[in-house]
């Protein structure tokens, strides 16, 4: 984590010094008095149903050493030294740029509608086994959690994986600008944040935003399999402007026309195995299922590759990765129910990947979809849930379950080609999960999918109980 006298943290972060020394030691930032660390620097943030300057007489019971200090707020009574600043956010970002600028570390930003958090996850793994690396811990992906992540690193750190997330346009540009990624990864680009930005074509500019901080002879590791990517490419340099005129371009995907792809996919119980176009011999294996997953292994991959890892060590790293939670977690109920917990998030393009993983799996016994509302897809949303519906295979999946009033609409389509008794639409997630749980039998497999706002993790519980 930085460690920076308060003079030093006040020219970093463009404010004036009041009260305590020059040479006052200051370790790590902190903007949450629940989890802050004496010696740590408060940030006061406003937001939209608090203002973080109310919490600092707790923050300096918690052992905050200074704080960041609005000008436009009443100097408190606390003796703690402040640095004031015209704007708590903006002077986050500053401190959190130049710390970056002091250190030698190298950058991966990575952004997508989907896939990021996972494809996150196995870049840094597959770097760990040959670099010091740290990662976004949990959703620090935003203009907020990215300056404070960029703090939490330990000067010796060699690789920082940095997950970049958005929900409009010039925010990415934002995080790019201050991260000054050596790397950027665009893992695919769906209808997430339709209802903000109002097209896949204005989601794609917003994610290509991330080339805007990209370093001189950078590299951009893409989805070669969305069209949508490439077409953008110009347009941002021509119209927004860029930092780097000279970049390296290596595309993912599907496709044999790709620099990486993958050969022999096998699904097994609890994790996928697959072959590579450039590695003869070489076995690769991952925790997770689906083929999306290894499309975003792909991603990890290649920049291994960047970062001269050998392919045995990728493959090592690979195996090893640790995933965030709630991106289709493997778990067992009691009963020996098997469960599959995606309930995160959702878009049509995740669904549809996560129901085409359902569909896929071999050794179980029936296979069950409990599906909730997909939001934020602006017009379209209750095409894009019939979409849903139509889709649904009734020789693949036995039952359907839905959740909420948009997945309502999905269960109606479905029912249209699922024998009676089969789909069910419920508004209670208790009365849900307990019809899954008194139909489902310990052979059987249960997908749970919804946006995060539905938070179905809590049907996921109850079956976990049975």
């Amino acid at each position: 984590m930085i460690k920076r006298t308060l003079a030093q943290l006040a020219a970093m972060a463009g404010g004036t010094a009041v009260g305590g020394t020059d040479d006052l030691l200051i370790r790590g930032v902190s903007n949450d008095t629940r989890t802050l660390s004496p010696g740590n620097l408060y940030v006061p943030i406003i937001g939209e149903v608090y203002d973080g300057h109310l919490f600092l007489e707790d923050a300096v019971a918690k052992g905050a050493s200074a704080s960041l200090w609005q000008k436009d707020r009443e100097l408190p009574a606390q003796s703690v030294p402040l640095i004031l600043v015209d704007d708590t956010v903006a002077a986050l970002q500053r401190l959190a740029k130049s710390y970056r600028s002091q250190l030698d570390v190298r950058v991966i930003g990575i952004t997508g509608s989907n896939g990021k958090t996972t494809t996150k996850d196995m870049t840094a793994s597959v770097l760990s086994t040959g670099f010091k690396v740290h990662k976004t811990i949990g959703n620090y992906n935003n203009h907020i959690g990215l300056p404070l992540t960029l703090l939490q690193l330990e000067e010796d750190t060699e690789i920082v994986v940095l997950e970049m997330g958005m929900s409009g346009r010039g925010e990415i540009r934002l995080l790019s600008e201050l991260a000054e990624p050596e790397v950027a990864v665009i893992t695919n680009i769906g209808e997430a944040h339709l209802l903000q930005l109002g097209s896949r074509e204005e989601i794609a500019r917003a994610k290509t935003e991330i080339l805007a901080g990209l370093q001189q002879d950078g590299t951009l590791i893409y989805l070669g399999d969305e069209p949508l990517i490439g077409q953008m490419l110009p347009e941002l340099r021509m119209n927004h402007g860029m930092k780097a005129s000279r970049y390296d371009r290596v595309s993912f995907g599907s496709g044999r026309h790709h620099a990486y792809y993958p050969v022999a996919v096998k699904a097994e119980k609890t994790g996928t195995r697959f072959g590579l176009n450039r590695f003869a011999g070489v076995e690769f294996y991952i925790p997770l299922l689906g083929l999306h997953n290894v499309i975003n292994a792909l991603a990890a991959i290649a920049v291994g590759v960047h970062f001269g890892i050998p392919a045995a060590s990728i493959a090592e790293g690979l195996r090893a990765s640790v995933m965030t939670s709630m991106r289709i977690e493997l778990l067992k109920a009691s009963s020996g129910l098997t469960i599959l917990n995606d309930a995160y998030n959702a878009s049509p393009t995740s669904m549809r990947a996560a129901v085409k993983l359902l569909t896929e799996l071999e050794g179980y016994g029936r296979k069950i979809a409990v599906l909730g509302d997909m939001l934020e897809l602006g017009e379209q949303e209750a095409e894009f849930h019939r979409e849903i519906g139509r889709m649904l295979d009734p020789q693949q999946i036995e039952r359907v379950y839905t959740f909420g009033p948009l997945a309502k609409q999905l269960a109606d389509e479905a029912a249209k080609s699922f024998a009676p008794g089969r789909v069910y639409a419920f508004d209670d997630k208790s009365r849900l999960a307990q019809a899954v749980a008194s139909f489902a039998s310990p052979d059987d497999v249960v997908l749970v999918k919804g946006s995060r706002g539905m938070k179905l993790e809590q049907v996921v519980e109850l079956l976990r109980q049975v």
